[in-house]
């Protein structure tokens, strides 16, 4: 290869990877303008010309912005007055209060919304706020339809200082300071793989009309956890609870969606009102079946974690060592409890870690309370 050719081919090279940044560059200033909730082809295809992400973490790319302002939200969790419920509560509380102020939260005020309509003896530990539970009888023994009740009425009653609410239940664990997931625009939500719009339609089309669009604009997600804008959630929570009661008197959505029915009510609420969620996978695990903890920010302790003394996985069928909350439904459990064998994945070893450090903090923690 001669010097002239050597030059040429030079040229060629160094102007096509300046065409190249130059491209990125541009495409980059238009994906942090227009960003839409991230879609997986497992819950639904959205219109992908208009999503922009980055493709290493998955996420609207507004959050890679450094020095970012910081918006604080306000963590509200609904509950009852029964032991089972306190004691979830108390142990809620705890870890919000030791993340709170840490680097990289973004939490602010912290409220129990206790829909059993009078104070309880938790009043003075956690900062509550009563509500009432819907008339007798119209949950129908459903006691989660109680929820998006209690929201209503403590977005149009409460003093909410925080521009963004995350909506968090008992049985969370935070296991890190939390930031804001959400944008103004879209909520961050969790995606669960049991909720799945797409393969109900046809019963979903009866509180959710073709005139509102695809089936695919309700996303694969409950109520919680979920960062929402307040505007937004006012909007949204009258919507649920009307989706909710409608789904619990239609006998095929009864069957079909049992005991998540309230969160297919979230999510079509939502979908009615234009609302689509960034869906972060990393928002929360779920126990035994997520074995790590990655990069999550909740533990979820609604499924029974069963083992052998190996280490292997009994679900299903009760273990020599376990730790399932309903094990504690007429009280809370005691202090100190076993550790699980070896082999027992980390997600679960950090559970019962974290639920140990809390009741042996937490004053006047008592078994069976």
């Amino acid at each position: 290869m001669n010097c002239r050719t050597f030059l040429f081919l030079s040229f060629v090279a160094l102007t096509a990877f300046l065409a190249t940044y130059n491209t990125i560059i541009a495409f980059s200033d238009y994906a942090q303008a227009n960003v839409l909730p991230l879609s997986d082809s497992a819950y639904g295809d959205l219109d992908n010309s208009r999503a922009v992400f980055d493709p290493l973490i998955r996420m609207p790319l507004e959050f890679k912005k450094q020095n970012r302002k910081r918006r604080l939200f306000h963590t509200a969790l609904t509950a009852t007055d029964s032991s089972y419920n306190r004691w979830q509560c108390r142990i809620m509380y705890y870890w919000y209060k030791r993340f709170k102020d840490q680097a990289g939260s973004e939490m602010g005020g912290f409220t129990r919304v206790l829909h059993s309509g009078k104070p309880d003896n938790l009043m003075d530990e956690i900062p509550t706020f009563v509500v009432d539970p819907l008339p007798a009888g119209l949950d129908q023994g459903y006691i989660v339809l109680n929820r998006p009740w209690a929201f209503v009425q403590w977005l149009q009653k409460a003093n909410i200082e925080e521009e963004y609410i995350l909506m968090a239940e008992p049985d969370h664990v935070l296991v890190k300071p939390l930031p804001n997931l959400a944008t103004e625009e879209f909520p961050a939500a969790f995606p669960f793989f049991y909720i799945t719009p797409r393969h109900h339609e046809t019963i979903l089309r009866k509180f959710f009309p073709n005139n509102k669009g695809p089936i695919t604009n309700i996303d694969p997600i409950g109520n919680s956890p979920v960062v929402i804008r307040k505007p937004l959630l006012e909007k949204i929570a009258p919507t649920w609870v009307n989706i909710s009661l409608a789904m619990k008197n239609d006998p095929e959505a009864d069957k079909a969606f049992g005991w998540v029915l309230e969160m297919y009510g979230y999510a079509v609420a939502s979908a009615l009102h234009g609302v689509q969620h960034i869906l972060r996978k990393d928002f929360m695990i779920q126990p035994p079946w997520d074995l790590e903890l990655g990069e999550t920010h909740i533990i979820h302790y609604t499924y029974g974690c069963d083992y052998d003394m190996s280490g292997k996985l009994t679900y299903g069928k009760i273990g020599e060592w376990r730790f399932d909350k309903r094990s504690f439904d007429e009280g809370a459990p005691p202090r100190n409890l076993p550790a699980p064998p070896p082999g027992v994945p980390e997600s679960v070893v950090t559970l019962v870690r974290m639920v140990n450090e809390a009741t042996e903090n937490i004053p006047n923690w008592k078994a069976g309370e």
